[in-house]
């Protein structure tokens, strides 16, 4: 379709600046003179890829080399979805608007179990067949990273090529790889065993899996001489990787709006829920003085007035006060505000929030987790009342009126005292504010409270535990919101289907695979927006495949049960999470990485926090 028909269409849809491109900074290149072409696919909107920071690190070295050009991708929307298809047209990319199914390589990031459906979705738009099997030429190839490859099996029949771990320079690995194989006219399958060979590369079609009567699994091999084990690829040195000196500057408005800057990849603390703790194992910092001077070449070539610190706990960084010294010199001269989110309730002190008032006053966040004591020694949160009250009356004394508290509900050993004690936290907080002599005058506290439901990861101590069921889940929110009984404190929830649904995929295996496809037929997509998610069709595509969605999500494994992700190794042993788990269940705390090791394996890898001086 020429581009002026298409241009008439954008119009008939919300957001036309979705689909249409030209953005600045974005990459235009000559195809005859690129030997390779990735279509990066966002499997969500556009407005949440675009925030999204991996998708700019890998847009900005992918283009980087003459002889790649990377395009992105994202999903429509449900509007344009139908205009596409009422008039065949095929799933392309912003820069070019060439059909993906051109592309060398069709990559997803994967960052969210929800999005599976709209990979599917966004396959068939392109016109290509879904399953990896019925694809037999060698391109396009159709490649996966992200978190959530962590356990890839539930995508494993559609995907050619899974990325384990980060991606700068496994990405490139193997992109010279096919530039070979392709050039002396190789076949799909003979690449693809070489491939298997890259580490941090996992080819699902390599691997076959058997199933005890009982529907747990027997045995899993793999064959064609590939690895018994994927082991995660980590980049060690972060001061020398290449990081964007710009980025797409969108021409609507997007999540994140705003110029990021990552500080660190990983986190010592060992929460015993989070999954991101575990897989960006070992902590690896960058250097004040580089964290200085991309943050300031982004600035300069976007305009962005905002520049937001990214890392998993930034107040954990160890140079965090001549950094944000550095940072201050020239974002206060040029009026840029500086965004610090992931701060820690244990080490924020009077020093760091004054540094934050220089350049920006809003409300804070932090997440205590859990409503009792007890319980954030069961999840390892290592953090007490005292220091939240604490960290709060510092908060309030700088003049802050509002806070926000992250909370999950469902948590291993929770009970209804655990619940309460959300609602009496809560509440211990604004009488603080009100206790306080000096508190601004006529100005009210606001309390935030945002509970999600627990959901069990994998590579997480808690990989073993069951996800508490749907109605037992909806019976903790009220229970929750009865406790509270002051205006001041405002009380929100995610909703548990789609937190069942997310357990379901993020301990699955190959099986779902049948399953995703049905609900994808069934209509299924978007399953993250609570305006497109339906769960009868999703418990109806679960039974028409014979497949009971309790077995993955409501089950206790056992410490000797073989997990779909046996075969992904990253840097972190099961012995160490059985260990953990052992740990939970008598609420026992774990020190964080800098005051103690705890032997989880990550020192194989050589590099960062495992090898600093204590």
């Amino acid at each position: 379709m020429d581009n002026k028909r298409l241009e008439q269409l954008f119009l008939s849809v919300q957001k036309p600046g979705r689909y249409s491109g030209g953005e600045i900074n974005s990459v235009v290149k000559d195809k005859s003179k690129v030997d390779v072409r990735f279509a990066f696919c966002f499997p969500d909107t556009y407005e949440i890829g675009m925030s999204h920071l991996g998708m700019k690190i890998l847009y900005s070295q992918f283009n980087a080399r003459e002889d790649i050009w990377c395009e992105r991708v994202f999903a429509p929307w449900i509007d344009f979805e139908k205009v596409m298809r009422e008039n065949n047209i095929p799933l392309f990319a912003l820069e070019s608007r060439d059909p993906i199914s051109e592309f060398d390589f069709i990559g997803f990031t994967l960052q969210y179990e929800m999005s599976y459906s709209n990979v599917l979705n966004m396959l068939d738009l392109a016109g290509l067949p879904l399953k990896s099997k019925d694809r037999k030429d060698l391109s396009p190839l159709v490649v996966a990273g992200g978190p959530c490859v962590c356990n890839p099996e539930p995508l494993a029949d559609f995907v050619d090529i899974f990325f384990f771990g980060e991606g700068e320079e496994v990405d490139l690995e193997l992109i010279d790889l096919y530039k070979e194989y392709k050039k002396k006219g190789a076949s799909k399958k003979e690449f693809l065993i070489a491939a298997a060979r890259i580490e941090g590369v996992y080819v699902p079609s390599l691997y076959h899996t058997d199933y005890n009567d009982d529907g747990t699994i027997k045995s899993f091999y793999p064959v064609e001489n590939a690895p018994k084990t994927v082991k995660k690829r980590i980049i060690s040195d972060l001061d020398s990787v290449h990081y964007p000196d710009r980025f797409v500057v969108p021409y609507i408005e997007i999540v994140h709006d705003r110029a990021v800057q990552e500080i660190f990849r990983g986190c010592i603390r060992g929460c015993r829920f989070c999954q991101a703790g575990y897989i960006y194992r070992p902590v690896r910092e960058k250097s004040p003085e580089v964290i200085n001077s991309q943050a300031k070449a982004i600035c300069e070539n976007t305009g962005y007035d905002e520049i937001s610190i990214s890392s998993l706990s930034t107040s954990d960084y160890t140079k965090l006060e001549p950094m944000l010294c550095d940072m201050l010199c020239w974002t206060e001269d040029k009026q840029i505000s500086l965004a610090l989110p992931s701060l820690r309730i244990d080490n924020f002190s009077e020093e760091l929030l004054e540094k934050i008032n220089h350049v920006r006053k809003s409300g804070l966040t932090f997440a205590p987790e859990a409503g009792t004591q007890r319980l954030r020694d069961v999840i390892n949160k290592n953090v007490t009342e005292e220091e939240i009250l604490r960290t709060c009356r510092t908060a309030f004394e700088g003049g802050y009126t509002a806070v926000k508290l992250y909370f999950m509900l469902g948590l291993p050993t929770e009970t209804d005292e655990d619940l309460k004690g959300i609602a009496d936290l809560g509440q211990k907080i604004v009488d603080e504010y009100y206790s306080m002599p000096n508190k601004p005058k006529g100005k009210a506290v606001s309390v935030s409270i945002s509970v999600s439901t627990f959901v069990p990861k994998p590579f997480t101590p808690f990989e073993f535990e069951p996800q508490v069921c749907i109605e037992e889940i909806r019976r903790k929110q009220e229970y929750l919101k009865s406790c509270i009984k002051t205006r001041k404190i405002n009380f929100s929830y995610h909703d548990s289907s789609t937190s069942f649904l997310e357990a379901v995929f993020a301990k699955g295996d190959r099986r779902l695979g049948a399953v995703l496809e049905e609900a994808f037929k069934l209509g299924c997509r978007f399953d993250g927006w609570d305006e497109c998610f339906q769960l009868d069709k999703w418990l109806e595509a679960f039974k028409k495949c014979n497949i009971d969605p309790a077995f993955y999500a409501n089950r206790e494994r056992s410490y000797e049960e073989i997990n779909p992700w046996e075969h992904m190794d990253c840097g972190v042993t099961k012995d160490f999470f059985v260990s953990e788990n052992k740990k939970a269940k008598s609420a026992v705390t774990t020190p964080n990485c800098r005051e103690k090791c705890a032997g989880c394996g990550a020192t194989c890898y050589k590099k960062g926090v495992c090898f600093e001086k204590r």
